[in-house]
């Protein structure tokens, strides 16, 4: 009888080391080898309020170009008529959109831009200047200088991203953010999205093949991604003792199945 206490207590205690085990995080195991997948069109990205836009014009003649390049830097011309162009420091903060989706582009005012592509802005742009005998040859270059993703949630680390080449994947999102810890619900990776005016939730699963087809897949400016932990995080105390209480049950373990062994 003794010795099936014993057996049984060391069992429970084996139990628990069980229950203990991080869970491994596996991304689209359903997806087969050598198979291959079609792939999707990547969404051009929309201009939204609040963002900031570069816009920078340039033409075989560059004094055409100085009233729309406050920020280009500092023009010379030479006795020859030669014009020169010497960069300043890098003070461009872009265009705000604003509340009602405008911008204030020099010589041609304000914009509505809202809604639009970047490259529907750069043609805008561009045959504005055309049409109005301003730069007949005129090369602009349009980007967005605000694209931030907000990682939040069950990752290796809480913050916000970065990205300067303006597109960005919910994947490769999540590995930058240092990966799902063991405590993520894999199937509750949500993006939190404005749109219309509103905020509205998508859904992603990573484990399935499927989050290549979500709206969500190729991440936009302002999105949120907020992966669902399984349970309450612990704090770094709760984790030492975890941690401690691991090695003393296996210790005990350990010690009861010696005892049991030599009372047999």
């Amino acid at each position: 009888m003794k010795n099936t206490v014993i057996i049984i207590f060391a069992l429970c205690l084996i139990s628990f080391q069980s229950c203990i085990v991080p869970k491994k995080v596996v991304y689209l195991k359903d997806m087969e080898p050598d198979k291959v997948y079609n792939t999707t069109l990547v969404p051009p990205l929309r201009v939204q309020k609040n963002d900031r836009l570069s816009i920078q014009i340039t033409s075989k003649n560059p004094e055409l170009a100085i009233p729309f390049n406050p920020d280009g830097g500092v023009y010379n011309v030479s006795s020859q008529g030669a014009v020169t162009n010497v960069p300043t420091a890098n003070t461009n903060k872009g265009y705000l959109v604003d509340q009602e989706g405008n911008i204030e582009f020099p010589v041609l005012g304000t914009l509505n831009v809202e809604g639009m592509t970047l490259d529907g802005v750069r043609d805008m742009i561009r045959d504005r200047v055309v049409q109005e005998k301003l730069i007949s040859d005129a090369v602009i270059k349009i980007e967005l200088m605000n694209l931030k993703i907000t990682m939040m949630g069950a990752v290796g680390s809480v913050g916000v991203l970065d990205v300067p080449d303006s597109r960005i994947t919910l994947l490769e999102a999540i590995t930058r953010s240092g990966g799902l810890t063991a405590n993520a619900k894999t199937d509750k990776v949500a993006v939190i999205r404005e749109e219309a005016g509103g905020r509205k939730m998508y859904m992603n699963d990573v484990e399935k093949m499927d989050i290549f087809n979500s709206p969500t897949y190729y991440l936009q400016q302002n999105d949120i991604v907020y992966v669902e932990p399984r349970s309450g995080e612990m704090t770094p105390r709760e984790t030492q003792t975890l941690t401690y209480f691991g090695l003393i049950t296996g210790v005990a373990t350990m010690v009861l199945t010696l005892l049991n062994l030599m009372n047999n």
